[in-house]
């Protein structure tokens, strides 16, 4: 039998960033005709790994060959050359340009709209795509813009693609379309490599499994004879338990009550149209909605960090008495006694300070508690301590800033302050968004102990079949007005899918 030669050939690469060993002396092929999963978790180097194969990093050391030659890749148009597309997690498209211009934008010769276009309509036809050249890109969801740049990798050649997180802002009816896209570039002969961390998509998708822990390359198996547990204990490197509890809500009453709340940004363009809905205490109400439904609005008016235009949001105490959220700041929300915990969709933007080490982010939180001019460090340093064990955060020490960690244990720090700052309403935004298996499913642990203690958790969340399985209850957004409030014990993830997409009444509750 003829021995397969792979489309790319990686032999004892190494790179590290100062005192962090990113990848260590890995070995792997990747080979045309099949779609291969790289698994492991947050910091285990697997997207360093791909960007080194897309021009963006340069190896300290090792080798890797093309088609069995031996290639340098010092730049992403050295990538281009050779053949290697890579989608990333942030889409790198101009909003005021078209898909057409977007996809040619950089290229040297004579531009030919007309003449691209007819070939951006070829490559749509071939494998299933629906792109409309001429759309300009802020009038495209984010299925449409995802789209965008995976045609635009092929467009300039590429037959060895990577793509980082595909489905993170997906429907699972995007999902299932961009599945059936992939499968025809496999089938036609294209090396496809996936990073993800949902398990049932690794395995509905791939051909192969391929796991990174450390740095360091552990194997790969048939998709076909591996599990999901199998494949979960090689990331992690000891059994892990895989289920979420979901224990009933003990004596809830409601907390937070919102009342027609509608919001508009600053274009005027309307993000929240009339939105009702109550979160009892000791319950996790999930919200599900397409990216860009109104759900940071939603969170942020409830914080005190969003103008609202109409309606109202008011706390429920413990005696019976209320009080009006909107009109307050947030830190006369805080100082009202109400402890509302906002892990916001952009972690370093709005979450955490990038240059400050892990003590003085969760210092963020308390600095205005003390009684004396000098902050209290040892408080916020044992909070630290206690994140960084529990959640498994790969750091150096406490002092390191946090913009020097993985972008999956930026979020543990994030998720980890939110927590331990005691809430009696707790609104997580894709708390586990980028995080590895085993992370995630300590982060939903701790979201269900805040459940047990009383606290009003409102759960925005990516993963359908996690939400489902997580909440008690399912308010659906769709374009900032809510489509339907579903059980979670009886919710199916195509019930909810097809809410958010199409709306689906004003079921409020």
């Amino acid at each position: 039998m003829e021995k397969r030669v792979p489309a790319v050939s990686i032999r004892n690469v190494s790179k590290s960033f100062g005192r962090v060993q990113a990848n260590s002396h890995v070995s792997m092929d990747i080979y045309r005709g099949e779609i291969l999963a790289l698994l492991g978790e947050n910091g285990s180097g697997k997207t360093t790994l791909m960007n080194m194969l897309a021009g963006i990093y340069f190896p300290d050391e090792g080798h890797i060959a093309i088609d069995g030659r031996e290639v340098v890749i010092a730049s992403p148009r050295d990538a281009y050359d050779l053949g290697i597309g890579m989608i990333h997690q942030h889409f790198k498209l101009v909003d005021v340009l078209t898909a057409a211009e977007n996809i040619v934008l950089g290229l040297k010769g004579r531009l030919d709209l007309k003449a691209a276009s007819r070939r951006i309509r070829e490559i749509c036809d071939a494998y299933g795509f629906e792109v409309d050249p001429n759309q300009k890109i802020y009038d495209m969801s984010v299925s449409q813009k995802q789209t965008v740049e995976i045609v635009k990798v092929l467009y300039r050649g590429a037959d060895i693609l990577i793509l980082d997180e595909p489905t993170a802002v997906l429907t699972p009816q995007e999902s299932d379309k961009l599945f059936a896209v992939l499968r025809n570039m496999r089938n036609d002969g294209k090396a496809i490599v996936i990073i993800t961390h949902k398990m049932h998509e690794v395995k509905a998708l791939s051909d192969r499994v391929a796991v990174l822990r450390k740095g360091e390359y552990i194997g790969d198996r048939p998709t076909a004879v591996t599990s999901e547990q199998e494949m979960t204990n090689l990331m992690v490197g000891r059994p892990v338990s895989l289920n979420i509890e979901r224990p009933a809500p003990h004596d809830p009453k409601p907390r937070l009550e919102v009342k027609d709340l509608t919001v508009r940004n600053e274009e005027g363009i309307v993000r929240l149209d009339h939105v009702s809905f109550t979160a009892n205490s000791g319950e996790i109400l999930g919200i599900a909605g397409i990216s860009g439904s109104g759900q940071k609005e939603l969170l942020e008016a409830i914080a005190g960090l969003q103008v609202t235009e109409s309606g109202s949001v008011t706390y429920i105490e413990d005696d019976g008495r209320r009080e009006e959220l909107i009109g307050k700041d947030p830190l006369a929300i805080q100082e009202m006694g109400v402890a509302l915990s906002f892990v916001p969709e952009d972690r370093l933007g709005m979450g955490l300070v990038a240059n400050m080490d892990l003590t003085d982010n969760m210092m963020l939180r308390t600095f205005r508690s003390g009684h004396s001019p000098f902050t209290d460090r040892k408080g916020p340093r044992h909070v630290a301590e206690s994140v960084v064990e529990e959640l498994e955060v790969s750091t150096p020490g406490l002092g390191t800033p946090v913009r020097q960690l993985s972008g999956g244990n930026v979020q543990k720090v994030l998720v980890g302050r939110e927590i331990t700052s005691a809430p009696t309403v707790l609104l997580t935004a894709y708390a586990v968004r980028g995080l590895d298996i085993n992370s995630s499913y300590t982060i939903y642990d701790l979201i269900n102990r805040q459940k047990e203690k009383g606290v009003a958790v409102i759960y925005v969340g990516e993963d359908l079949d996690v939400l489902i399985e997580l909440s008690d209850r399912i308010l659906v957004l769709c374009g900032g007005r809510v489509s339907g409030v579903l059980d979670g014990g009886t919710a199916t993830k195509e019930e909810v899918g097809l809410l958010m997409t199409k709306l689906g009444g004003d079921r409020n509750e």
